[in-house]
């Protein structure tokens, strides 16, 4: 026994001198916060101020040396994270995380934005080189003045690589394949349908838009009704099966209509008590740990000596403030939507392998290999047909190959104009730095101090001529190669509206000439811009902060209003069950909210998830024979023929519309759970949380119940939503709100681990300027 004892004790303080020596380690790659340290590459000493929440306020001499301080920082806070947007952009995860990402790569790679990035870096302007190489000399600097590295690469048995200055542009590149892949799907999906239903069905199925409208320019759209049977020439719909109940289906239907990215508006000075602008904005996008926006203020001497402030959030990797207020203009994105990308269907040329038929004549399809190196394994060499258009990505049911044809394959879609927006003194200026500045195409919402308010497209839009890009084009059209991108001149714009308001929340914007232009890659459900649209116009002026962080809290299901009243009627109408029972119990005490606490809201967006499924499932199954993913129903669709029940339009393995709607509405109630933030509870995470279950409970946020949807301009899901919420106006930043989920640093022994995420969960407003300094680090050029 004192054997066994003493053994015992011994693997006691074994793991006790372990779990010292790994907490020694952890804290040793802890940022220093105060104090001198010096750098090379700086021209003049720099200060950095962190608040309490650890939100850096930078004091340069110069840009080019503010940039420096900037990936400095952000290398000491957020290294991993920059890292794996490098290589995510790059297809080169499988080198820092091993061979289960090779399948991953193998998808990046073919977009060869790692050359694509030394392109863009070699066509800068000067004063832009100089800012981006600042930015990697400061990360670098960041890098190499932590005691230890960050702990990821402790656990992986890494060793960071340095960051070069064309890796900001594979940070941006990130953001586009975060942004604007679907598109691709969403043409694929329309061509699918068109391929082999019939049109009016087709018509009926997309109708590209309805009442939930609400653009700034132009009206909603009335769409059709259901064809009449004599229209789908002999086609009926076949069986749904249990497709509503698949989690695989049910996730992709679910991600299709709920497709959300973010919120902005602006109110006109004539609205407002200050006589400036307000400008709010809450993009949303996936969760995780460290949080995707680094929040930052930069100070530095204008072209006239005066100091000029930007302040906002970053992002870690780019050294420059993405949205935020420069004290003259404010600024704000939302995903735009538009159709960015073309499908070139290839046309193989008869008896030649590799050759293509075009216009012209044909065309070689090169085939270029690629390594890619992978840890602890041997390398994978990856072939990656090219064409004159781009890469050969996809394949369809019938064996049609396509080449995509992207704007982020072109050398001009990506550069650092964004950056000139901290110089912009008016509106018009911002206009002009936008729509010429190389970032995925977003809705590019502004107001200045002088209280004028604006609307563009910030980003690249190709110019088309002879189609719209909203099909797939075959490689032997004339027009299947675009002319460029659109002159700055030409793309749309809305100034100074007579209302004084401008909203977007990723649904179609404008009509007309305007959308031909910008074209449809998919747009959002109007239901959240008209909720924000009528809720701004319903304030009680002057407009204040506080009544925009209110819009942007609002939960109110006004989508939902119509579904939770006609599963109302399915279950009230049907013979009583204790179960029936129990949930018109859960649905009488609907407050119309989409509130964590709510028993009624889960179940009734089930039920609206469930017949949207069961009806794609039977409306959409021949068209999935030519693309898996042809899973799209439109809102109007799915409610007119869960209303009207057209019995020709009936799922073949349905008895009636209303057998169907009831069984729907049985298995939802008793599939959801008891309240809904029993489901929507936060799941934020550090991507290896999982992967270290002793230390996975540290690298996570708590599993607090939030209140909001998709369907609601407080937009919150598990593990996506509001990455901040900013209202400002500009000249009086000290008055305007910024919070976000997460803390500033990305290491979980930091005191700025978590700092500001309640109040991010409970909606509670945070300064949007940085507080009074607590700790202050000064950059010191040292001697050469």
């Amino acid at each position: 026994m004192k054997l066994l004892s003493r053994l015992l004790l011994g693997l006691v303080l074994l793991a006790v001198v372990i779990a010292a020596v790994g907490f020694v380690f952890l804290r040793q790659s802890l940022p220093q916060l105060d104090g001198d340290a010096e750098a090379a590459a700086l021209t003049a000493p720099v200060e950095i101020d962190r608040d309490s929440l650890g939100v850096v306020h930078i004091r340069a001499q110069s840009r080019p040396d503010a940039s420096f301080a900037l990936g400095y920082v952000h290398a000491q806070d957020r290294l991993f994270q920059m890292d794996l947007l490098r290589r995510a952009s790059a297809g080169e995860l499988a080198a820092l995380l091993g061979p289960d990402l090779v399948s991953t790569d193998s998808v990046l790679r073919p977009h060869l934005f790692r050359q694509r990035a030394a392109e863009v870096l070699a066509a800068l302007p000067a004063d832009h080189r100089a800012v981006v190489e600042a930015y990697a000399a400061g990360v670098n600097a960041g890098m190499e003045a932590l005691g230890a590295r960050p702990f990821e690469y402790a656990v992986l048995r890494q060793r960071p690589a340095p960051w070069q200055p064309e890796d900001s542009f594979l940070a941006a590149y990130a953001m586009f394949l975060d942004l604007q892949r679907a598109d691709l799907d969403d043409e694929l999906d329309a061509f699918a349908k068109e391929a082999v239903l019939p049109p009016a069905l087709v018509r009926f199925l997309d109708p590209g838009g309805d009442e939930w409208d609400a653009p700034l320019v132009g009206d909603s759209i009335v769409p059709p009704p259901p064809p009449p049977a004599d229209s789908l020439g002999g086609w009926a719909p076949r069986e749904a099966g249990d497709v509503a109940f698949e989690s695989g289906y049910l996730a992709a239907l679910v991600a299709d209509a709920e497709r959300v990215g973010s919120n902005n508006w602006a109110v006109a000075g004539s609205r407002t008590a200050s006589g400036g602008a307000l400008v709010a904005n809450d993009m949303h996008l996936g969760l995780s740990l460290p949080h995707i926006w680094y929040r930052a203020a930069i100070s530095v001497p204008d072209a006239e000596g005066t100091t000029q402030t930007t302040s906002g959030v970053t992002l870690p990797g780019a050294p420059l403030v993405v949205v935020g207020s420069n004290g003259h203009v404010a600024w704000a994105f939302t995903n735009s939507y538009g159709d960015y990308a073309d499908l070139v269907r290839l046309v193989p040329d008869a008896g030649l392998t590799n050759v293509i038929a075009t216009a012209s004549g044909t065309a070689m399809v090169d085939t270029l290999y690629e390594t890619i190196e992978v840890a602890g394994a041997d390398p994978v060499r990856l072939a990656v047909p090219m064409t004159p258009w781009g890469p050969v990505l996809y394949r369809d049911g019938r064996g049609d190959e396509y080449a995509v044809q992207w704007g982020a394959h072109r050398v001009e879609a990506a550069n650092l104009r964004l950056l000139d927006l901290e110089g912009a003194r008016t509106l018009d200026e911002a206009l002009d730095i936008a729509n010429g500045a190389g970032i995925p195409a977003q809705n590019f919402v502004a107001g200045d101090r002088e209280g004028r308010v604006a609307w563009t497209i910030a980003g690249q839009i190709p110019a088309r001529q002879g189609h719209d890009g909203s099909r797939p084009v075959d490689s032997t059209d004339p027009n299947a190669l675009w002319t460029g991108f659109l002159a700055p001149a030409d793309v749309p714009r809305v100034v100074d509206p007579g209302d004084g308001l401008i909203w977007t929340a990723n649904a179609r914007v404008v009509d007309g000439e305007a959308l031909d232009r910008i074209g449809d890659g998919g747009y959002a459900s109007g239901a959240r811009a008209k909720q924000i649209r009528d809720g701004l116009r319903a304030l009680t002026l002057p407009a204040t902060e506080a009544d925009m962080l209110a819009i942007q809290l609002d939960d109110r299901a006004l989508f939902l209003q119509r579904w939770h009243d006609l599963l109302v009627r399915t279950l009230d109408t049907a013979e009583p069950t204790d179960e029936r029972r129990a949930a018109l119990a859960r649905l009488a005490a609907w407050e119309g909210e989409a509130n964590a606490t709510s028993p009624g809201y889960g179940l009734v967006k089930r039920f609206r998830q469930s017949v949207g499924a069961t009806l794609a499932g039977a409306l959409l199954a021949d068209a999935q024979t030519v693309w898996s993913g042809a899973t799209s129903l439109s809102e109007a669709a799915i409610w007119r023929l869960a209303t009207e029940k057209p019995a020709h339009l009936l799922p073949a393995d349905a008895e009636s519309w209303d057998a169907l709607l009831l069984d729907l509405a049985d298995r939802a109630a008793a599939e959801s759970p008891a309240t809904w933030g029993d489901e929507n509870a936060a799941a934020i995470a550090h991507p290896m949380a999982d992967a270290l279950p002793v230390l996975g409970r540290w690298l996570r946020m708590p599993a607090d119940p939030l209140d909001g949807d998709a369907w609601t301009p407080r937009v919150a899901r598990s593990s996506f939503g509001a990455s901040q919420r900013m209202v400002v106006t500009p000249g009086r930043e000290d008055e305007g709100i910024l919070h976000m989920p997460g803390g500033q640093s990305g290491h979980p022994l930091s005191a700025f681990w978590s700092a500001g995420h309640d109040a991010w969960v409970e909606g509670r407003p945070l300064p949007f300027l940085p507080g009074r300094a607590v700790h202050t680090l000064r950059l010191l050029p040292s001697a050469r």
